[in-house]
């Protein structure tokens, strides 16, 4: 039986399928459970900071204030599932909180907070194009000095090796296309900062590299409905492999493919006794409350 193509794509995804048809299926068909890594959970921490550093006026965007922001963040990060199932020890978790205010540091080595104008920060963008949705997060959007639009993604590792680069520009040219697609509006740079080894990484669209990510995102998204139809996710081992939380799964890495449809039923039952818990208890609210509810 044919699998079903996830209803949306992101630039992630995109990258996913690239990278490992197989990780894709796993990560937005069969959404699997990954385990959160120390990585990752940094970035989001480290992201989570800037926001609220951009959240001030831009006189107030300090280096103390941004220490200040961090500490913020860092409470708010500590009761997030993400960075609770890491279960870092004590020596671990200084690490990682102390790693997390040196990106925050060099931060500013990148750019002058105070002479930014965002427009949009963490901004959730989701719009239909050629047929196809597709949907992501901004980490921040704003204006040039001219009143140009510029999309900003901030990394916390370090910068690729120009052999790379362009594909890493890939994912800020999806976001380029969704402002085109959303406002109506190509922005005027697409940039990438990379806290780890404070490096800039920019691009400025143009009407032919919109064109031809429209062109390449169409021909992916025939090549993920012909894999789903024939139901074909093939692993591509290789480096990336030793960042996959898929690896008991996959037959790459000796894993086992069978397991999947176990977890995937697991999922569903859960999700049909949650759905059935809210109905139950909607059914047995007063009659205003099921008003409001449905």
């Amino acid at each position: 039986m044919a699998l079903t193509p996830p209803a949306t794509l992101s630039p992630s995804k995109v990258s996913s399928f690239k990278d490992c048809a197989l990780a894709f299926r796993y990560s937005a068909i069969d959404r699997l459970p990954e385990p959160p890594t120390a990585a990752a959970t940094k970035g989001t921490l480290v992201h989570l900071a800037l926001e609220h550093l951009f959240e001030r006026e831009p006189a107030e965007r300090t280096p103390v204030a941004a220490r200040a922001d961090l500490a913020r963040a860092s409470a708010e990060i500590r009761v997030d599932p993400e960075f609770v199932e890491l279960a870092l020890d004590p020596e671990a978790e200084a690490a990682f909180f102390a790693d997390a205010a040196r990106l925050v540091e060099r931060y500013f080595e990148l750019e002058d907070p105070t002479a930014i104008r965002p427009i949009g920060l963490e901004l959730r963008l989701e719009a239909e194009v050629g047929g196809l949705r597709l949907r992501g997060i901004i980490d921040r959007l704003e204006l040039d000095e001219d009143g140009g639009l510029v999309v900003t993604d901030y990394k916390s590792g370090k910068a690729p090796g120009q052999t790379y680069q362009q594909g890493r520009l890939g994912g800020v040219a999806f976001y380029s296309l969704l402002c085109e697609e959303l406002f109506g509006v190509r922005p005027s740079r697409v940039q990438l900062l990379y806290l780890g080894d404070t490096t800039t990484i920019a691009t400025v669209p143009t009407e032919q590299s919109t064109r031809g990510l429209r062109t390449k995102v169409s021909a992916l998204w025939k090549a993920v409905e012909q894999a789903c139809e024939r139901e074909d996710f093939r692993p591509r081992p290789g480096p990336l492999c030793s960042w996959c939380g898929f690896h008991a799964y996959c037959p790459a890495k000796g894993g086992d493919p069978s397991l999947v449809a176990g977890v995937v039923a697991a999922r569903a039952a859960a999700e049909a006794a949650a759905a059935a818990a809210r109905d139950a208890e909607l059914a047995g609210a007063p009659v205003a409350l099921r008003v409001v509810a449905g």
